[in-house]
């Protein structure tokens, strides 16, 4: 089994609004950074993106792939890779547990990745790192600025 990268926070709101962030794929290019364009292809009985097509522009890395996105209640979202120039695997979870009486919410952001070039394991954890922090900082920003407008 492939080795992962995972890091948590905590973000001042409620679990489901931490969720209604994760799952707006439309809005990704508001805050994520990279992602440029992010595109529901299908989406299952729940309404929720089932399957996504990201665009992404890292500098260096452009890269455009499908993700098959797998929801489990309210608190978890993962996925995997469907198709993809640059990467051979790009798996991640959220795992979202509610804190001080559901007001805060821990986030957990686990992600492993490979790469179709050949990359030495620490650099390629050092990337994972840099990608879960990013998109952890993120998140957290924009969950707490959505929150203090509502």
């Amino acid at each position: 089994m492939a080795e992962h990268t995972s890091s948590s926070i905590e973000i001042e709101a409620a679990p489901a609004d931490v969720m209604g962030v994760i799952a707006d794929f439309a809005r990704y290019p508001e805050w994520t950074g990279e992602v440029k364009e992010a595109e529901v292809l299908s989406t299952d009985a729940a309404g929720r993106a089932e399957k996504v097509r990201l665009l992404l522009d890292a500098g260096a890395i452009r890269d455009e792939h499908t993700l098959a996105y797998t929801w489990t209640g309210d608190d978890e979202v993962s996925w995997t890779l469907v198709k993809s120039q640059m990467l051979r695997a790009l798996d991640g979870t959220y795992h979202l547990a509610p804190l001080a009486g559901g007001t805060r919410t821990k986030v957990t952001y686990r992600l492993t990745v490979d790469v179709k070039i050949p990359m030495l394991g620490m650099i390629k954890r050092k990337a994972e790192k840099v990608i879960i922090d990013r998109a952890l900082d993120g998140l957290k920003k924009r969950v707490e600025s959505t929150a203090s407008q509502a």
